[in-house]
């Protein structure tokens, strides 16, 4: 044995990195942020459990990944599916905790204990937002909303408070977990991160989506749904503005108010609805600006994508990503629900297209600073200061009840 084998530092063993999310999938929004951790943490050499009920085929077949399937609970509502989710991985991780070094979770998601919880939504942020639409006297739709708000904001105050970090995805969150009670300290912000490979300046291709060649081109993307992305005000502005601009929508229309509102509004022809998109950064790459006032947005990861693909950004402070849109790259209101300022903003928009691609230009620098990697590295650096700390004792794996945490 030669002297310098005698003195080298014994091997030091992989991470044992468990994620617990629904999907981890780079075609779903919170899903694709847990696809890009796994890809950091299996390039430095972990190994990683995914706790989930969908996980993309690359994952399932890597060797170091390990995948417990939770299957997908055929209940009539999704907040019994996510309860029996909870349920179901909780059990599961009381039983295997001491297998990992970290358990990393995503807002009130299971009732094990966590390491790290990453809030992507916070409920109790929407129902003090002054946006909240739901009330108990809006029938049987207004009256499930309202109960599954409160009961989630109950629900991941519990968990935030009881992780040993939580993961703000934009500097909004902070106020808004510490207004759950979580101590400053115990706060990291890791902004998500955006392909600026995948989503950059290109050839424009409108005819692949039956979109009109040779006018002024919007582009709004988000849950039709729902009344928090806040289409109907974007419809409202349009209103107020002389053709020829038009509007492009990203999102499946099924149930949605918004069709027969753009009609009633006389914009039938120029709001086209083009129900859910594969291919986002093709349709970026063939609109002129994005449009995203949203009403409550913790982060807004097509705010990021659109600036990386070359698109002036009009969105709202009301959006988390707001805080990362740099001057001269768009422009931020201060009230999403003001009509008549977007349809004063769409408007200077529209009547310069030198300004419009010199704020494109402006974004895609911004975000060449924002990839995925950055992302993945800080993820990986909160988790070796964790984990060089005690893990839970067993008596707290196994606590499923709230205690006294929730009061």
């Amino acid at each position: 044995m030669t002297p310098a084998s005698a003195d080298a530092a014994p091997a030091v063993p992989p991470l044992r990195v468990a994620i617990v999310t629904h999907v981890v999938d780079r075609n779903d929004g919170q899903g694709r942020v847990n696809h890009e951790i796994v890809a950091a943490a299996l390039a430095a050499g972990c190994e990683v459990t995914l706790v989930a009920s969908q996980v993309a085929a690359m994952w399932r077949e890597h060797p170091r990944v390990r995948w417990h399937a939770v299957p997908e609970a055929r209940l009539p509502s999704a907040l019994l599916r996510y309860q029996a989710f909870a349920v179901a991985s909780g059990w599961w991780l009381a039983r295997h905790r001491r297998q990992f070094d970290i358990v990393h979770v995503n807002g009130f998601i299971t009732w094990a204990h966590a390491d790290v919880n990453t809030a992507h939504f916070v409920h109790h942020g929407w129902l003090h937002s002054g946006y909240y639409p739901y009330r108990l006297s809006g029938g049987a739709h207004a009256l499930y909303q309202w109960v599954y708000t409160r009961l989630n904001a109950r629900l991941e105050r519990m968990a935030f408070r009881r992780a040993r970090a939580v993961v703000a995805v934009s500097p909004r969150i902070v106020a808004e977990l510490r207004a759950t009670g979580v101590p400053v300290d115990g706060i990291e912000v890791i902004p998500n991160g955006v392909d600026t490979a995948e989503f950059a300046p290109g050839k424009v291709c409108r005819a692949r989506f039956r979109l009109p060649a040779g006018v002024p081109l919007l582009l709004f993307a988000g849950d039709l749904r729902t009344p928090r992305k806040n289409l109907d005000t974007v419809l409202a502005a349009l209103a107020q503005v002389p053709e020829p601009v038009a509007l492009a929508v990203a999102g499946s229309a099924e149930g949605s108010p918004y069709p027969q509102r753009a009609r009633e509004l006389g914009l039938a022809d120029r709001v086209h609805f083009l129900g859910h998109v594969a291919d986002m950064p093709t349709l970026m790459r063939s609109c002129d600006a994005l449009v995203f006032p949203s009403r409550y947005e913790p982060m807004g990861l097509v705010v990021l994508e659109a600036m990386a693909s070359g698109m002036a950004v009009l969105t709202a402070r009301s959006t988390g990503a707001a805080g990362l849109v740099p001057d001269g790259a768009g422009i931020v209101l201060d009230d999403p629900d003001d009509a008549v300022a977007l349809a004063a903003a769409i408007r200077r928009f529209t009547a310069d297209p030198g300004a419009l691609r010199r704020m494109g230009q402006v974004g895609r620098a911004a975000m060449l600073a924002q990839g995925w990697d950055a992302m993945g590295q800080h993820y990986l650096q909160l988790y070796r200061r964790l984990a060089v700390r005690p893990v839970p004792t067993r008596s707290q794996e196994t606590d499923m009840t709230l205690k006294g945490e929730t009061q």
